[in-house]
């Protein structure tokens, strides 16, 4: 089976380049030719041919991320499957399974069952958590078996993985050199593999055997994300050295991948100032040859906890703006538990609402539909409105709960409404019409 990258490179276009098309209203020459560069990933996947088609990249609107996951203290399969279909009704992209605990294929294969958005995780979960089951102490994995595990996870159907092959034995000198961190290390992926390195004194095999895990994703067509083992995890450690070499090695294998036919994307934070998100997009285009960017919020603040759906949201937004393809969602139990259904759902309205943002200064020539709400605000036209809005359920809900006496208005200025004045003093004014035939 040949990969979606290399279909693209011989000149082809596949169904799925179609779809992707088709969707964002782009020639599907165009999306193959992004494809065959490696500026466009589609995760698909033989076993899942009800998967919905998806396209990150390049020109394409900001997709959104839902993280979903047991852990050791909280283990309900039932649960999970809950919170996927709520991440599939708020129309998450794609989701990735992040169980640690309970039976972690058990509960893989229920949410693939139950889910039609293409899946990714992070295999190091499961290698380490059994590994600590079965010997008491994670370090004892072995390396075979890690690759074991990505192929059984690959069979059940992941599209995409988050594989941890940036971090080596000069990434963790840099990291010692420096001296310092105000975050320590968040990753738990990039934690245990850090750990395993130093007690077995050996290099991370994911970084050694690089063209065996592309040999993997390539016979399922699954994307690499290449993981971001070292972010940072507070403000003051953004762009820090281990950080920064770790992000160097994750974008040349974004390039070598390429040139394996392997469909890669590159991991990114994590913490950052908001006035260095431009600056982070930047390299890792520049550096990765344009791969498409997966950025994990990001989050502009370290105080936001309780609210970090927003804090992360105002990152989201500057970096879809600046060029991010994907954004992971941040709930508002980050930092403080195990996301439940509301604190999933409402991870990603703000998080769908941030990527919108970005994306009207990212695409100007996209702006129309905020165009048309503010035409039905204006007409105090609540129908139509209400259709046009992203959340039209709780805009809805929220206007009944205090429903004003003049229904053409709302309880805010109740008589007086601007709107309502502003349009019998133009009502003559053809400058209103003139409006609605202006071409978007």
């Amino acid at each position: 089976m040949k990969t979606q990258i290399e279909v693209a490179k011989e000149g082809k276009i596949s169904e799925q380049m179609s779809a992707v098309g088709e969707q964002e209203g782009i020639a599907a020459e165009d999306i193959r030719q992004r494809v065959a560069d490696g500026h466009i990933v589609i995760p698909v996947h033989p076993h899942r041919p009800q998967q919905k088609i998806v396209g990150i990249g390049k020109g394409l609107r900001t997709k959104v991320n839902a993280s979903i996951g047991t852990s050791s203290d909280i283990f309900d399969i039932d649960l999970e499957v809950r919170k996927a279909k709520i991440a599939e009704q708020e129309q998450a992209d794609t989701l990735m399974e992040l169980s640690t605990g309970g039976d972690l294929d058990l509960i893989r294969r229920e949410i693939l069952a139950n889910c039609s958005l293409p899946v990714g995780n992070v295999p190091l979960y499961q290698a380490f958590a059994e590994t600590a089951a079965k010997y008491g102490n994670p370090n004892k994995l072995e390396a075979e078996y890690l690759f074991e595990l990505i192929e059984r996870q690959l069979e059940d159907g992941i599209s995409f993985m988050a594989i941890h092959c940036g971090i080596n034995r000069y990434t963790i000198e840099r990291l010692r050199n420096q001296g310092y961190r105000y975050g320590g290390l968040v990753s738990k992926g990039g934690t245990f593999m850090v750990s395993w390195m130093e007690y077995n004194n050996l290099e991370n095999p994911l970084y050694e055997q690089f063209d065996r895990v592309c040999a993997l994703m390539k016979k399922y067509d699954a994307v690499l994300s290449l993981g971001n083992g070292i972010r940072a995890g507070a403000i003051h450690d953004s762009h820090d050295r281990a950080q920064m070499a770790e992000m160097i090695i994750n974008c040349e294998f974004a390039e070598l991948g390429r040139d394996m036919g392997c469909q890669m994307m590159v991991e990114g934070p994590g913490h950052v100032p908001l006035d260095e998100i431009e600056g982070n997009i930047m390299l890792e285009k520049a550096m990765s040859g344009g791969a498409p960017y997966y950025v994990l919020g990001p989050l502009p603040a370290d105080s936001g906890a309780g609210y970090d759906h927003i804090t992360a949201a105002i990152g989201a937004a500057s970096s879809a703006w600046h060029g991010a393809d994907l954004i992971c969602y941040i709930t508002p139990a980050e930092h403080l538990a195990l996301p439940n259904e509301d604190d999933v759902r409402e991870g990603l309205r703000a998080t769908r609402l941030a990527a919108r943002i970005g994306d009207i200064a990212k695409y100007p020539e996209r702006r129309h539909h905020e165009k048309k709400v503010a035409l039905a605000r204006r007409d105090t036209d609540w129908k139509e409105h209400f259709q046009l809005l992203m959340f039209p359920e709780k805009a809805e809900e929220v206007r009944r709960s205090r429903t004003p006496e003049n229904t053409s208005t709302c309880t805010m200025c109740g008589d007086f409404c601007a709107m309502e004045r502003g349009i019998s003093l133009f009502k003559d004014d053809i400058s209103l019409e003139k409006c609605r035939n202006v071409q978007d």
